[in-house]
């Protein structure tokens, strides 16, 4: 290389230099300002007292509690310890959707001296594989409904609304839901064609605004009641009182979420926020609810039943005594107790936090109730808040539960990462969020197979809990198959902390009546 190409060279790095030290300057100056208006912002404004007192520096606080939830959760927090769900629990509903290996080596992670967790007793000579069987099938509203439900399983799709989850998510729950033979519940959004594109069965909610089935007034439209039920997939109907995370308060769909797609299946303005009633107008007490239930069984044909969360249980004795005095046909075919700790993409923290009882008290206290009454054959119980992992499904089963629905679960089964901006439109994995730019993660096809295998290996899973247990299947779980540990750390049997009830001549109130 002669000198000439050497000094070229060397002119060419100078130049490049000279550049980068221009705009580092630049920069740097552009900084500089940057900060000085930041400052005096900080320094002028009168909202937040730490920007005010340590302007600049103090903004960082408020970055570092926003990032804080994203570090807890990757880097510091344990395997069991995080709120709503931990590593542990989201962690066995990835594998199951992914269909990959769900074992676990050396030991558990899980403490089993904790007051209120469950274990199960296996008996000595568990069911052999030759001799285990599918789940039973149950009927709900058989010899009243003129055309009932009969279904096997066991696992199925609570009500989340078209709305509150996207169009992408709702078609892939569809499809997953056909082919794993489970219901999807339309939740209080209406009925979607994206709902009845896989082919699934559909229970229709009919929340507090009636969306989907409302007249001009807000009222239930019986006409477009019919219209839902002449829909071959949809094979029962709910009515919702109440739901887990927000009993009191209507469902609550921030205007962002509302599309013109939406507000159509809704029948509401587009762009505005979706706020239901806190309670049905039509009716205001048990006389009216069940007048309501046989309303819309008379006109649809098909099961009805009431979604609630239980607090107060005077109510529950007067429907049973009212009942009673109709007769069993004027009964819902079933009820969906939901728990206080349910979901919600929107909810008040006073209601979500405090409102309703848990479902280890609420799902006992009804069972128990109905076999009171005798009408615990006549009306079929679904449950549903948390119950995402099998030892929790197969607990509920054992407690008296006829069905478990599950939302959070098949959200984490289509991808969620447990980000908690269902509120907000901005869902990372696109299954709350109306956003096409975000929507495009979520393929309905790939998320359809996780769907079915997150429900398949459930039902699997819950099977190998019976068949360990001694019985052939999981609906034959009862309660003195599983022990809860006490305040002392130790296990005590379920059986008698919350012994079975058999039907009374005379029923005996809990409402203070000596």
């Amino acid at each position: 290389m002669d000198l000439q190409a050497v000094a070229a060279i060397y002119a060419f790095a100078v130049k490049v230099l000279q550049i980068f030290a221009m705009l580092f300057a630049f920069g740097l100056v552009v900084l500089v300002l940057y900060v000085v208006y930041l400052y005096l912002s900080d320094v002028s404004q009168t909202k937040q007292a730490i920007r005010r007192n340590f302007p600049v520096l103090g903004r960082f606080r408020y970055q570092f509690e926003h990032l804080g939830e994203f570090f807890r959760q990757y880097f510091f927090a344990l395997d069991r310890e995080e709120m709503p769900f931990n590593r542990a629990q989201r962690s066995w509903v990835y594998r199951a959707a992914k269909n990959v290996d769900s074992t676990l080596a050396f030991g558990s992670t899980r403490p089993l001296n904790q007051p209120g967790d469950i274990v199960f007793l296996n008996h000595p000579f568990p069911t052999l594989a030759k001799d285990a069987v599918p789940p039973r099938e149950v009927t709900v509203g058989v010899g009243v409904a003129r055309r009932p439900y009969t279904t096997r399983s066991i696992f199925n799709i609570s009500g989340m609304s078209f709305g509150a989850l996207s169009v992408p998510a709702v078609r892939a729950l569809s499809r997953g839901a056909a082919k794993a033979g489970i219901w999807l519940n339309t939740g209080e959004g209406g009925l979607s064609p994206h709902h009845l594109e896989g082919g699934c069965d559909i229970v229709f909610q009919i929340g507090t605004a009636k969306y989907g089935v409302r007249d001009e007034n807000g009222l239930l439209s019986d006409e477009k009641l019919k219209a839902v039920a002449a829909h071959e997939q949809v094979k029962m109907f709910e009515l919702k009182l109440s739901q887990g995370a927000k009993p009191g308060k209507g469902g609550i769909l921030p205007g962002v979420k509302v599309t013109p797609e939406i507000a159509h299946v809704r029948g509401i303005p587009v762009g505005m926020d979706s706020i239901s009633p806190n309670g049905h107008p039509e009716f205001r007490h048990v006389d009216g609810l069940l007048d309501m239930i046989q309303r819309i069984r008379e006109v649809t044909g098909k099961p009805t039943g009431f979604k609630c969360v239980i607090g107060n249980s005077d109510w529950l004795h007067d429907l049973c005594e009212a009942i009673q005095k109709r007769g069993p046909e004027s009964a819902p075919d079933f009820i969906n107790i939901d728990s206080a700790d349910g979901g919600s993409g929107a909810a008040p923290q006073s209601l979500m936090d405090y409102m309703g009882l848990p479902l280890n008290r609420s799902l006992p206290l009804v069972v128990d109730l109905l076999a009171q009454y005798g009408l615990r054959d006549r009306i079929k119980i679904i449950c549903a808040g948390k119950l995402l992992t099998p030892s929790m499904v197969a607990w509920a089963l054992a407690m008296g539960a006829d069905f478990v629905n599950c939302g959070r679960g098949f959200m984490f089964a289509l991808g969620c990462i447990q980000a908690m901006q269902c509120n907000k439109n901005t869902c990372p994995t696109g299954v709350t969020t109306h956003n096409p730019d975000l929507q495009q993660g979520l393929d309905p096809v790939d998320k359809a197979e996780r769907v079915y295998n997150y429900a398949h290996n459930m039902e699997h899973e819950v099977g190998i809990i019976a068949h360990s247990c001694g019985v052939p299947e999981p609906r034959m779980l009862r309660r003195a198959h599983v022990e809860v540990i006490n305040e002392r750390g130790t296990p005590v049997p379920l059986s008698e902390l919350v012994p079975d009830v058999k039907p009374k001549s005379v029923i005996a109130s809990d409402r203070g009546a000596s």
